[in-house]
């Protein structure tokens, strides 16, 4: 038990032995049926997270999975925007539904629930955290074999309110070369390890870019720091991906899902054969 614990472990990130890490687990809607959960988390932001969720996401789905992608950064939604989706999820007395991509992926984000996309949310931690935890109990999610969610950056409440009631298969932490980045990957990743969540990768954005005239690798924002750190860690599944701009114009247009170079492929490969080895 922490030295000054106050008993309201919903608060609480310390990993006490009088703490039962199935306490706070919430239930899925009672129509949903959801196999595998990811969470792609960030310590800070900037660093492609959401890009990396999409791309996830449509590994999956490329590999033959039915995917889904909760968009839990509710003040700051992306994910319709990188699918092209723009109509209002609708529901009925059952619960929610997802809104699907052109390509049947589900999605639930903030952004779908608005009037306008363009209105902000500004709301208080709590209220936030609550909606994140509707978006898992009040939405039916049908027949989803892998679930990613985008986290908002940081170590805050709603990291702590889904590491505490979604029962997470493991994270994918994303990271860029700087040196601040770096530091700041460590506290996510030592988060994850207080909260007893499995790590299932690291992925480096804007790693580099590639010279269009001789092909040579340049390190833009400095030498990678990816692979010291997995190592540090033990992490062995790691990607390095570049500044890409035909990447960055498909999902600004909302063809996320079309783009023909999925830099997550055998990243999402080694995800998927360590949850099948557990």
């Amino acid at each position: 038990m922490a030295e000054n614990c106050n008993h309201d472990c919903s608060s609480c990130g310390e990993n006490c032995a009088s703490r039962d890490p199935k306490s706070f687990l919430k239930q899925p809607h009672k129509l949903s049926k959801i196999k595998k959960v990811i969470a792609v988390v960030s310590g800070k932001g900037g660093v492609g997270k959401s890009m990396t969720c999409a791309l996830l996401a449509c590994a999956a789905q490329n590999e033959g999975y039915n995917t889904a992608i909760m968009d839990a950064d509710i003040t700051g939604p992306s994910i319709p925007k990188m699918f092209g989706i723009h109509e209002r999820a609708m529901g009925s007395e059952a619960g929610i539904l997802p809104v699907l991509t052109d390509r049947g992926m589900q999605v639930m984000s903030m952004n779908v629930l608005l009037n306008n996309e363009e209105d902000p949310v500004v709301w208080r931690g709590s209220l936030i955290s609550g909606t994140v935890q509707q978006f898992w109990t009040d939405v039916i999610w049908a027949d989803v074999d892998y679930m990613f969610i985008d986290m908002p950056p940081g170590t805050g409440d709603v990291p702590l309110t889904i590491f505490q009631s979604i029962p997470l298969d493991g994270i994918v932490i994303v990271t860029t070369p700087q040196d601040l980045v770096g530091m700041i990957v460590k506290k996510a990743v030592n988060m994850a390890g207080m909260m007893n969540i499995p790590i299932l990768g690291v992925a480096e954005n804007m790693s580099y870019i590639t010279c269009p005239d001789c092909g040579r690798k340049i390190s833009v924002f400095g030498d990678s720091k990816v692979d010291a750190i997995a190592l540090e860690y033990g992490i062995t599944n790691v990607v390095k991906v570049p500044i890409d701009r035909s990447l960055t114009d498909a999902a600004d247009a909302g063809k996320i899902e079309m783009f023909d170079h999925n830099y997550y492929e055998s990243f999402f490969q080694n995800i998927d054969a360590q949850l099948k080895n557990k």
